[in-house]
């Protein structure tokens, strides 16, 4: 107990001395760090110092670098601002000049389109101007051409009028063909039959003597209330009426028998409508029209078939004139071979006369030779001076020149022999 006493007073002892040996410490670090702290706080404040001082030399520094680098940079800014301005000067007279080479003729042909735009448009105001004209014109004339359309309607009802016109239009299609009045048709041309005077209204002569009989039927009336019809069926009506009355022409047409009176001719008679329109419309209603009209000797015809026709007519006159055209050249050479021979003969009389002319020539040279230039010669020789001599007299030893024609060859062949 009491080694634990002195134990634990040892241990408290030690104790306290250890607790005061550290609080000695702790005072002495305290102390220390009180220091380390004033000399910290010292730096700090010196470093502070330095930095506000080294802050303040550095602005500074910056200043004067940046002031300088300033200056450097725009003198070296000036400097290259300078060569690039003069570069750029040289590049854009450059640019300019190339610009200007190339916008030039785009410029001229601009200016030409301008000023053919100026013309274009002046020439279509004109035009334009013309035009309204025109269009009153034709305003006019349209009013007009209905004004005459419904008179001619009104007039093309007189069955008289109606024949008139259907006439008319035949000469034209006659005349269109080529045809010649007197020379390949005859007009109102009349005969008298059992059944009274009968006078087609053209009568188309044929090659060979032949005729072709040309009569205008003009069935209008029917046809001209249907246009004037708003209903479809009531128009649908009247075209058949126009139907029938063209089928009662081609009976009556028919009945006239007018092949048989012009003869000769063909067993037909050709019916001519003045109008496309008239003929398509009743063969649209009647089909069998066609048929019914040809049983009876009766040929339909609209301007363009007749012409067609007609033209077919006309190439056989002209074939017929080509023939006889080669005639009378065969004939006129058959004329000229017989008088060529005949001037062959001449020639041939001609060559012997003057065969017998040479030989009678050459004959009265050798007597002259021979017998009279002798005794001239003799003379001479007697002493007689002649005033002038004596020509030499030569014989002729051509013979006429044979025509050289294979038909001629030989007819001088006894002639020569003989000469």
């Amino acid at each position: 107990m009491l080694l634990a006493l002195i134990v634990v007073a040892t241990l408290a002892a030690a104790a306290g001395a250890w607790a005061l040996l550290a609080e000695r410490r702790a005072t002495r670090l305290e102390a220390l760090l009180d220091a380390e702290r004033r000399a910290a706080a010292d730096k700090l404040s010196s470093v502070e110092h330095a930095r506000d001082a080294l802050k303040d030399t550095f602005a500074a520094l910056s200043a004067d670098a940046l002031a300088t680098n300033n200056q450097r940079f725009l003198e070296l800014a000036r400097q290259k601002l300078g060569e690039l301005h003069t570069a750029a000067a040289v590049d854009l007279d450059v640019r300019h000049k190339a610009i200007t080479d190339l916008v030039q003729p785009l410029k001229e042909s601009l200016g030409r389109v301008d000023s053919r735009l100026q013309d274009v448009d002046r020439e279509r105001a004109t035009s334009h101007a013309r035009l309204a004209e025109q269009l009153r014109s034709l305003s006019a004339a349209q009013a007009a051409l209905q004004l005459e359309t419904g008179r001619l309607a009104r007039a093309l009802r007189s069955p008289n009028v109606r024949g008139q016109w259907g006439e008319l239009q035949l000469r034209r299609v006659l005349e269109a063909a080529g045809m010649l009045e007197g020379n390949h048709f005859e007009l109102k041309e009349s005969v008298t039959a059992d059944e009274g005077r009968l006078t087609p209204d053209v009568l188309v002569k044929l090659p060979g003597g032949k005729h072709v009989v040309v009569d205008a039927k003009v069935p209008l009336s029917a046809f001209l209330d249907a246009g004037e019809c708003d209903d479809d069926a009531a128009r649908e009506t009247k075209l058949r009426d126009h139907a029938r009355q063209l089928k009662d022409h081609i009976v009556r047409l028919s009945g006239k028998t007018y092949w048989a009176h012009f003869q000769p001719a063909p067993d037909i008679v050709v019916m001519f409508v003045p109008g496309e329109a008239l003929l398509s419309t009743a063969l649209q209603q009647d089909t069998g029209l066609l048929e019914f009209s040809m049983k009876r000797g009766v040929m339909l015809a609209s301007p363009l078939t007749l012409i067609a026709l007609l033209r077919a007519i006309t190439y056989g006159w002209q074939q017929e004139k080509i023939a006889q055209n080669a005639m009378e050249i065969s004939e006129l050479g058959r004329q000229l071979y017989e008088r060529i021979a005949k001037l062959a003969e001449h020639f041939e009389n001609v060559g012997r006369s003057l065969a017998k002319s040479v030989t009678a020539y050459n004959g009265a040279v050798g007597t002259l030779e021979s017998r009279v230039l002798v005794t001239a010669r003799r003379l001479k020789d007697s002493g007689i001076a002649p005033t002038e001599e004596l020509p030499d007299v030569e014989t002729i030893d051509l013979a006429p020149r044979p025509l050289g024609a294979p038909e001629l060859t030989g007819l001088f062949d006894e002639v020569v022999e003989k000469a």
